[in-house]
């Protein structure tokens, strides 16, 4: 079945505007996607009809708040072949490895190894290190080659009897490289460590069983799936949750308080502590119903065509450096440009209205391995179209002619 981009775009209002006297050409989905009316209309909804706070009141706005937020939990295990007490509510991917990296804190001890990889998010490095900082863990990186696979090999001989975790991007935000999750979710637990996949590219691309992958945690943020800032999910195995002890501490995540004692709630809710981000969460569990209405294998097939459009009519361009080809790479085009700092072309793109990333991506070692200390980064989404590839390109050719 074709899939039909000029169709969804009529369902982005953001992308009639024009941008520097251009048609808006917005390519930085991977760092953050534009909103279907689907989705605004079901925040604007529920604040217009029947918001209230959830699970504390009887009234009936309180019930049907409750219920579309409880639904929104619902929608996100479904979309991951998981039970709804598997999924906990977060601020967005960020939070939710934080929260496992402080809850597996508690357990953890001096010398303990936990392996990541060189093409990590700092989301997915940064926790980890406090547990180093503060605990003695060592970590241990798995390298990426040079067309940008990570080397399953050097895994393979990293992995250790004191291996406690293991956390891997599903897909990299700079490369596009598509892990073999799970693969290495099986070597991991054969050597009996834990896996907390960051599935922040892969969930808008493909679509993810974390029953099949079998992995122990998977988090994702809802606004690069088409959903709101704010949000995100952590989905975890019932045992491995319940095995983590709070997060934060307040209302909801408790089951009784005295001045004495505590005794905490069940997962989910003894990590959604507070007022949870209830207008956010109607609104990504709209963004997933509305993504699974679509013929999504047609939308993957639609965005790696414009991701090879691209790149078949800059063949040849000899002062183009392209980071990470790794074979079955999602359309995401990081790259430099001979003689150009990438601020500077991400900033004339702009002036021909092409919207792009630049800078380290928050992928500081990954730009490291690869000897450069920023690039430009274009990622194609549903709604881009082949005009819009086509524009992106002579926008570049203009922008590159200006430092040649």
């Amino acid at each position: 079945m074709a899939f039909d981009a000029e169709t969804i775009r009529a369902e982005f209002p953001i992308l009639a505007r024009q941008v520097n006297g251009h048609p808006l050409v917005y390519l930085d989905s991977a760092a953050s996607a534009q909103k279907p009316r689907a989705v605004i209309e079901a925040m604007v909804h529920a604040m217009e009809h029947s918001y209230a706070n959830v699970h504390r009141g009887l009234h009936t706005l309180a019930n049907e708040t409750t219920e579309a937020y409880e639904a929104a939990r619902g929608t996100i295990a479904g979309f991951l072949d998981a039970d709804p007490a598997e999924i906990v509510f977060t601020k967005g991917g960020t939070e939710a490895i934080n929260l496992v990296a402080s809850g597996l804190g508690a357990s953890l001890k001096a010398g303990d190894e936990i392996l990541l990889s060189e093409m990590e998010h700092h989301a997915n490095i940064v926790p980890w290190h406090f547990l180093r900082e503060r605990l003695g863990v060592v970590l241990k990186f798995t390298p990426v080659t040079d067309d940008g696979r990570l080397d399953v090999e050097a895994f393979k001989r990293l992995l250790s009897d004191r291996t406690r975790l293991v956390g891997l991007t599903h897909m990299s935000n700079v490369l596009g490289t598509v892990n073999p999750v799970a693969d290495l979710t099986r070597l991991a637990h054969e050597a009996g460590a834990l896996v907390l996949l960051d599935g922040c590219q892969a969930v808008v691309h493909q679509s993810v069983d974390v029953k099949a992958l079998d992995v122990d945690f998977y988090v994702f943020s809802g606004h690069k799936l088409y959903g709101p800032t704010g949000i995100g999910a952590l989905y975890g195995k019932a045992e491995r949750l319940a095995a983590l002890p709070p997060y934060q501490g307040g209302g909801e995540m408790i089951g009784s308080v005295t001045l004495e004692n505590i005794s905490y709630a069940d997962p989910p809710h003894r990590f959604e502590a507070g007022t949870p981000p209830i207008l956010e969460a109607i609104g990504l569990g709209a963004a997933i119903d509305w993504l699974s209405g679509l013929d999504r294998a047609a939308v993957a097939r639609h965005e790696h065509a414009l991701y090879d459009h691209v790149r078949e009519r800059l063949n040849g361009a000899n002062w183009l450096r392209v980071l990470g080809e790794a074979p079955g790479k999602g359309a995401i085009l990081s790259f430099t440009v001979d003689g150009a700092h990438a601020h500077d072309v991400a900033q004339i793109l702009d002036k021909y209205g092409v919207a792009v990333r630049a800078g380290t991506h928050c992928a500081e070692p990954l730009m490291k391995r690869f000897g450069v200390t920023s690039s430009v980064r274009a990622s194609f989404a549903l709604y881009n179209t082949l005009r819009e590839a086509d524009a992106f390109v002579d926008a570049l050719t203009k922008t590159q002619a200006f430092f040649a």
